[in-house]
């Protein structure tokens, strides 16, 4: 399990999960994420994004992409995988060395991988926070996927407004999550860039942050859509109980938070 905190400068939380993940097997990783996908189905849940992000290196990060690619044989859920090598920054290193091992390392075998057939892989994620990717680390990893076709779809504005949402529409992102503390410059920037908002009311909930805009979103004509941000700290794997939430915390309505769920 991950510690209850999600702060990445605590020493805690994501790095908890890594040493895990990395000791762990990758059948018994399959094994876990079948089982987990199996609860999902069971609450209507028929399309999922699956993420890496807890191996950190290369060797890992392959091994988490390929049980997801795996998974996708033995469930009847379909899966869009993404790759985030970029969701905390190891131990021993800094935040350019290890941009620099994803933009020069990384991404080049993942995309020699897809290109042989060996990874089918959709999004690029990144965790763009204070104390973890600043603005430029993540717009040089975000525009190295994009070099292999990977759609832009990270982290931003979940702990702190760094102006990681502003950078992301101005690369035309996919979607961007969590936005508890998108500015209204970063919301309008949305807008006009067709980026879609991506509500994670579950950890916002758990970890008592601020809600999201999401009336300020709609309003500006953003699409908004929900998610659970299933993981360690956030272990919910029903979007009824996703969508309940968005209604009482983020105020949206019913409809709203159907259309979030499906549609959009």
């Amino acid at each position: 399990p991950e510690h209850r905190t999600r702060d990445p400068r605590s020493g805690s939380g994501i790095h908890f999960t890594v040493d895990h993940t990395k000791g762990a097997s990758a059948e018994s990783l399959l094994d876990s994420l079948v089982d987990r996908l199996g609860c999902m189905l069971r609450s209507g849940t028929t399309l999922v994004e699956a993420k890496s992000g807890y191996g950190l290196d290369l060797e890992s990060e392959v091994k988490l992409l390929r049980v997801i690619d795996e998974a996708r044989a033995r469930t009847p859920i379909d899966i869009s995988s993404t790759y985030c090598g970029g969701h905390a920054v190891p131990r021993g290193k800094t935040v350019g060395e290890a941009t620099e091992d994803i933009v020069r390392k990384q991404i080049p075998e993942i995309k020699r991988r897809m290109l042989e057939g060996t990874l089918n892989v959709e999004n690029i994620d990144v965790f763009c926070e204070e104390g973890v990717f600043d603005v430029d680390s993540t717009r040089s990893i975000l525009q190295a996927g994009r070099s292999l076709g990977l759609r832009l779809n990270f982290h931003s504005d979940e702990l702190s407004c760094i102006g990681g949402t502003e950078m992301g529409a101005s690369l035309k992102a996919e979607a961007i999550s969590h936005l508890e503390r998108v500015s209204p410059e970063g919301v309008r920037a949305m807008a006009e860039a067709g980026t879609t908002a991506v509500i994670l009311p579950t950890t916002a909930f758990l970890l008592r942050l601020e809600s999201p805009p999401v009336r300020d979103l709609i309003q500006a004509g953003v699409a908004v859509a929900l998610g659970s941000d299933f993981n360690p700290n956030a272990y919910c794997t029903s979007m009824p109980m996703v969508m309940y939430l968005a209604c009482i915390i983020c105020h949206m309505s019913l409809e709203e938070a159907l259309a979030a769920s499906t549609i959009n």
